[in-house]
């Protein structure tokens, strides 16, 4: 009936109006917004774009045709943007990150055109689904996690702020990898995203940059008598640049993600082709084309680090020779590109971009060390990411010289002249000199990155206020101590836009019938809604609205691994990056105690419960992949268990990402956020969770403070040590044994595990794991368990007065206003980048 309706119109288009065959509406506005525009440039894309006709056209040609229509839309606001920035000469952010995870395009472009109804329409007319062609996009998986996410949020909140921004980082071929359960374990599989091809972006052919490594630097004096240098590659390779628009929110403005492709030079040698040499023939487009091919090459292997740190320089040195392209195309001096760019590193991957600047400064601009050295430290500014030391990145300094020998020189001689200003500085205090020094020392010698980018930029910040402390005491305290000025907090934030507008509609509209929609540009609104928590009506409305989400969760969790949950019970939330530090097995430990209480006690008064994990272990990362097999072997016994009767339910979701994280979010009633303390940066799953009315169990970690603070430590479940308690414990001995022979409850959970009870009686799958927990345990999961269980307890009984569960529910969602990424961003403004908006009017 679809493909009927939308031929029979189709038809009508190509013959009626002017007897040749052609559309008459080509001549007609492409971009209007209406609903008649709108079916016209669906045909139209369907049958002029792809050469379909709807009875042979397949769910991807309709999805297609639509983001087509979309992206014709973005264009036009694309140019005026872009137009609007050249004319008016104005200061641009680029934003480096060698990650981006945008999630799925077309229904976030619909929402932030305004268009949203009227494209549901508009298909509907045409006999199609909008819903349903939605859920056939495929996302682009370039980033692993929260890094990527946030920069997403960023790129949004840039361009709904109307702040001329260009995100810079790599097109890779296959993105983070997508993941199966196979008998309880992770399994990877290839995320071929690209196999349907991508309709938001535009390939600039034209726009592409040679980029140098390996080989030998030669040093010569030129006629002056000025030392110069020219580097010799072993290996040029060519980045191509890829263009999205990202569309501000009911804005004008749509800014551009930029991202590189890497190709050969020559992709074809066709001398060794006609030797008869076929592989010798294509040898340097393989090299060349794996430096894009995957997000993060597995670095266990020397080749792995090789990769990774080509695909570092590679697009910092492609985006860096972009920005002064920009600059001088303009009519620009060099001399003045400080100026023009701010340039923000998304941790400390694009780090390198500090050495690359002042070569190409330096070797291709012909500028002296001193100016050059001036504008590049007034042009980066560094976001640390990370408490954790080993996170630190740092490369093998023979490694290092191999892939980028002119960078490693650039590198030795800034490193001399800050220690020689360090020596006089410190009074030559050696041990703090070795610890800001760009060198490490050791058996083997190494580049400190973090320290690169400290030294390089004019400004350093956490991502939540208790990190950007911990960075001043901890990791980075000889730098805070030596260059305070430079150091700021600017905790993060997530966009309203795709985290509820998309996500939760249903919630957004409940919110906008009562305090209108300006809170979706302004999160500070929300807390309009707080009067309506003592309302009982609403807190009705609100718990139905949460009802619903469950119950489509539920929905999508037997479809997708054939396990019943009931929406009635409490969802129990863990979803994040699986890693130690996280603490996912803490929460095994107390669905296995909560487990044996009931085992013990069948006829016990418990509250029905499911527990939904969801996340992905790095590949190389064995007890990660341990954890996940852990809870999905709890799950097995625990789910089929007549004792237990369906009380409570264990899920492991798979394949996390922004897709499934969007239904995911609005149906959480609790938000676990465990980590601990000291060790998570900021976080944002914990933002989206609160910011949906999930109400949070957490440590004083990251932004876990802040959000506690916002929302009142009555609606916060609080457990655990804080950051200076691990520390105390840590510095006198920690010795999670202890713990393990003196609390009878954990005793039998690890006794349980180790027993074989969730293996098959196999004793050994988790030995590795509870080996590290009981001797080596970082994370101190012994010391919070009692904590943690008591405060579940504590749980379990505000869950049962619903009503009062739904006013606590409500407030957290009013008091979130702080953690917009557009907060985060007007912050980054207006104290770090120093730039304005700049409205986007069309012509």
């Amino acid at each position: 009936m679809k493909k009927k309706v939308l031929a029979d119109k189709v038809q009508a288009d190509a013959t009626n109006g002017n007897g040749n065959g052609h559309s008459p509406y080509l001549e007609d506005s492409r971009t209007g917004l209406g609903v008649d525009t709108l079916k016209r440039a669906i045909r139209n894309n369907l049958f002029y774009v792809q050469g379909k006709f709807p009875e042979i056209a397949t769910r991807n040609d309709y999805y297609m045709a639509i983001a087509y229509a979309v992206r014709d839309r973005l264009l036009q606001r694309w140019v005026a943007s872009v137009k609007q920035y050249i004319q008016e000469k104005h200061r641009v952010v680029a934003y480096l990150s060698a990650e981006y995870l945008l999630g799925p395009h077309l229904a976030n472009n619909l929402i932030n055109l305004g268009i949203y109804k009227e494209t549901e329409q508009a298909c509907k007319e045409l006999g199609l689904d909008l819903e349903w062609l939605i859920e056939k996009e495929v996302e682009p998986g370039l980033g692993n996690g929260g890094l990527g996410r946030l920069a997403a949020c960023y790129m949004d909140s840039l361009a709904t702020l109307e702040v001329p921004a260009i995100g810079y980082g790599i097109r890779y071929q296959f993105g983070i990898f997508e993941q199966d359960i196979r008998d309880g374990w992770q399994v990877e599989d290839t995320d071929n995203w690209l196999r349907r091809g991508n309709p938001w972006e535009i390939a600039r052919r034209e726009l592409s940059y040679d980029i140098k490594f390996g080989g030998y630097v030669q040093t010569y004096l030129d006629r002056a008598g000025k030392l110069c240098f020219n580097w010799i590659p072993e290996l040029v390779v060519k980045g191509v640049a890829y263009d999205t628009p990202i569309l501000g929110y009911k804005v004008n403005t749509a800014n551009t993600l930029r991202l590189w492709k890497s190709e050969a030079p020559h992709s074809f040698d066709f001398q060794s082709f006609n030797a008869g040499d076929y592989n010798s023939a294509v040898n340097s487009k393989i090299i060349c084309e794996n430096i894009s091919k995957v997000l993060y090459p597995n670095d266990e292997q020397i080749e792995g680090k090789r990769l990774r740190l080509q695909q570092q320089y590679f697009f910092v040195s492609c985006s860096l020779q972009d920005m002064i392209g920009i600059h001088l195309r303009q009519g620009e001096k060099i001399h003045d590109f400080h100026k023009k760019f701010v340039v923000q590193l998304n941790d400390t991957h694009p780090a390198i971009g500090v050495a690359e600047l002042m070569r190409l400064l330096m070797d291709v601009h012909q500028l002296e060390w001193e100016e050059a050295w001036d504008i590049t430290s007034k042009t980066f500014a560094y976001t640390n990411h990370t408490l954790l030391p080993e996170a630190l990145e740092t490369w093998d300094l023979q490694l290092f010289g191999s892939v980028l020998p002119r960078h490693l020189q650039l590198i030795y001689e800034i490193n001399r002249r800050f220690v020689d200003y360090a020596t006089i500085k410190l009074y030559g205090n050696h041990q703090k000199i070795s610890s800001l020094s760009l060198i490490g020392e050791g058996p083997r010698k190494y580049i400190k990155m973090a320290n690169l980018a400290c030294l390089g930029s004019f400004a350093i910040n956490g991502v939540a206020a208790l990190h950007s402390e911990l960075l001043k005491k901890t990791v980075l305290k000889d730098w805070y101590e030596l260059m305070p000025h430079k150091f700021q907090n600017k905790t993060n934030g997530v966009t309203p836009r795709r985290w509820m507008v998309l996500a939760n509609p249903e919630l957004t509209n409940l919110i906008s019938g009562k305090i209108g929609e300006g809170w979706i540009k302004n999160l500070h609104e929300l807390k309009q809604l707080e009067p309506f928590a003592d309302d009982p009506e609403f807190r009705k409305e609100w718990m139905q609205v949460k009802f619903n989400k469950k119950k489509a969760l539920a929905k999508r969790i037997k479809k997708r691994l054939g396990v019943d949950v009931d929406p009635n019970s409490m969802f129990d939330i863990l979803v994040k990056r699986i890693h130690e530090y996280k603490r996912q097995h803490l929460k095994v430990l107390h669905i296995i105690t909560l487990y044996n209480q009931i085992k013990k006690n069948p006829s016990m008064d418990v509250v029905p419960r499911t527990f939904i994990f969801a996340g992905k272990a790095a590949p190389g990362y064995r007890k990660a992949k341990l954890m996940i097999k852990l809870i999905n072997s709890v799950g097995e016994i625990v789910n089929n268990d007549p004792d237990i009767n369906g009380r409570i339910k264990v899920v492991f979701y798979p394949n996390y990402n922004v897709t499934n994280a969007q239904k995911i979010y609005p149906a959480a009633d609790v938000s676990e956020q465990i980590s601990t303390a000291g060790k998570e940066a900021s976080g944002t799953g914990n933002m989206k969770l609160s910011l949906n009315g999930a109400l949070t169990v957490g440590t004083l970690d990251g932004a876990n403070v802040e959000i506690r603070e916002c929302v009142g430590e009555e609606n916060f479940f609080l457990f655990g040590l804080t950051a200076d308690e691990v520390a105390k414990v840590k510095s006198e001995g920690y010795k999670p044994w202890d713990y393990y022979s003196e609390n009878p409850n954990l005793k039998e959970v690890i006794d349980q595990i180790n027993s074989g009870y969730f293996s098959h009686l196999d004793s050994k799958v988790f030995k590795e794991l509870t080996d590290s927990l009981l001797y080596d345990d970082q994370y101190l999961l012994f010391a919070d368990y009692q904590s943690y269980i008591d405060t579940q307890a504590k749980v379990e009984e505000a869950f049962k007065d619903q009503d009062k569960w739904a006013r606590m529910s409500i407030l957290n969602t009013a008091r979130m206003g702080k953690f917009s990424s557009d907060r985060s961003i007007r912050e980054y403004c207006d104290e770090i980048w120093k730039v304005e908006s700049v409205p986007v009017t069309l012509d």
